[in-house]
Formats: structure tokens, C-alpha cells, sequence
């Protein structure tokens, strides 16, 4: 058909069509499934625009034209894409939401409220001031392994508190409330 009668159906000449639509995207493809899936946009962006299809022109040529349009601005889309089977390219680009971050950070501030006095003193002259525990113990008047046991008691205590199962990190962005939380930040070690 090339062009279009009076009694034209749209709908009749795209069925009559599919048969030929399908054979012209396997020949560029070379696959079935992509064939099938170009078909199918080829016809989505037909019939959504079929108000656009100018009378007295060729139908079959606009739907092809469609059809390899929709293939080749895929196969460009394709080429720009980066592959990442195993998602370690897209884990990169990931960013914990702020609010996450919020949350976690009023859970650990209600905890840290519940700690004894020296003991939350100990972690932030030890955790977030950077004093060795020396310079704490000098700084509380007692000694270097009391500063050390209660810091340890404290973090047990937190890690409790927000119900991080051992060896679990509490997973936040704000630098100063993990550096009291984690052990790693001792200055002894």
C-alpha cells in the first residue's frame, strides 16, 4: 500500500504491516528479541502520533522510517552506555540519601545522651578533640588505663545502645560522630 484511499483504516494497514515491520528491524538487528522489542516502539510512536502521518503519503515508508530511526537512535544510545555486568561502575556513583544520615545521626545522639558523664566526656576529648589518651587522662585527673577502660565501656555501650551487632559499623557520613564510635580512631593504636 502507498498511499492512502478514502476508507483508509490506520489500524488495518499497521496489522497488514507487522509481518514486514518485523522482518526490516530482525534484518538490522540481527535478533529476535531486539527485533520484536523495535516493532513494538515502532508501533507505540505510530499510533501516538498518527495524527502526524500526512494524507496522500506513503504509510509504509513513514512506519519504516520510524522503525529505523527508533533502531539507530538506540544503537547510539548503546555506544554511549557504560557496561557494568556486576554494578561495580554503578556502586561507585551511589550516594547514601541525606536523610539516612539524619536519622542515624538522631538515633546516635539519643544514645549518646545515655551514657554516663565520663564516659561520654572520654570520647569526645578522645574521638572528635584528637587528645591522645595521655592528654585526656591529664585533662581528667585520672590514669591513662582508666581513660582507656571507660572509652572502651562507652563505645560497648553506644554499640549497644543503637543495636549494631559486632564487628557492624555504624554506617553515616558525619566524620565526627564515627570517629566516637569506631575504635579505629584511637590514637593508640
Amino acid at each position: 500500500m502507498t498511499h492512502a484511499p478514502p476508507d483508509w483504516d490506520p489500524r488495518e494497514a499497521l496489522v497488514e504491516l507487522l509481518p514486514a515491520l518485523r522482518a526490516f528491524a530482525l534484518s538490522l538487528s540481527r535478533n529476535s528479541a531486539t527485533a520484536d522489542d523495535l516493532v513494538q516502539e515502532t508501533v507505540l510512536k505510530a499510533w501516538s502520533n498518527l495524527d502526524k502521518f500526512e494524507a496522500g503519503t506513503n504509510f509504509k515508508s513513514w512506519l519504516f522510517t520510524i522503525l529505523r530511526n527508533t533502531y539507530y537512535s538506540t544503537l547510539r544510545k548503546y555506544h554511549r552506555e557504560v557496561a557494568d555486568v556486576d554494578g561495580i561502575h554503578a556502586a561507585g556513583l551511589a550516594q547514601k540519601p541525606d536523610h539516612d544520615g539524619r536519622l542515624a545521626l538522631d538515633d546516635f545522639g539519643e544514645a549518646f545522651t545515655q551514657l554516663p558523664d565520663e564516659q561520654r566526656e572520654v570520647l569526645i576529648l578522645i574521638a572528635i578533640s584528637g587528645f591522645s589518651y595521655e592528654e585526656a587522662a591529664e585533662t581528667c585527673g585520672c590514669a591513662v588505663g582508666t581513660i582507656k577502660s571507660r572509652a572502651n565501656r562507652a563505645r560497648k555501650r553506644l554499640a549497644e545502645l543503637l543495636e549494631l551487632d559486632a564487628g557492624e559499623e555504624l554506617e553515616m557520613t558525619d566524620q565526627a560522630t564515627m570517629a566516637v564510635v569506631s575504635a579505629q580512631n584511637d590514637p593508640a593504636r
